[in-house]
């Protein structure tokens, strides 16, 4: 390498590009089992998400045929933290209801 490139390369400054932007989503997803009962899928969709009766019903309806449902698109923070109440909350009242996040 000659002497130019090398002074040229040593001048030569590499910058990251920094990422701004919006944070990403996640769905936080409940899963069906054959324990929990409607009624308590129910009120947790109303309770922990805000959900509407009616919105919480086509959703528990979604759990029991297919298998899962989803509750709501979040950041990751945001997700977790109501993964968190629906254990915590379904633990309290002894049923096995799980849920999860999934990035959207």
């Amino acid at each position: 390498m000659s002497e130019v490139a090398s002074q040229k390369q040593s001048a030569t400054r590499t910058r990251k590009k920094s990422k701004t932007g919006e944070p990403s989503l996640y769905k936080v997803i409940l899963l069906n089992d054959d324990y929990t009962t409607f009624d308590f899928v129910v009120s947790v969709l109303t309770g922990i998400f805000g959900k509407s009766v009616p919105e919480a019903v086509t959703i528990t309806a979604d759990v029991h045929h297919k298998g899962s449902g989803i509750c709501g698109v979040f950041t990751r923070d945001i997700a977790e933290t109501k993964v968190d109440m629906v254990t915590q909350s379904s633990k309290k009242a002894g049923f096995p209801l799980r849920c999860t996040i999934e990035k959207a």
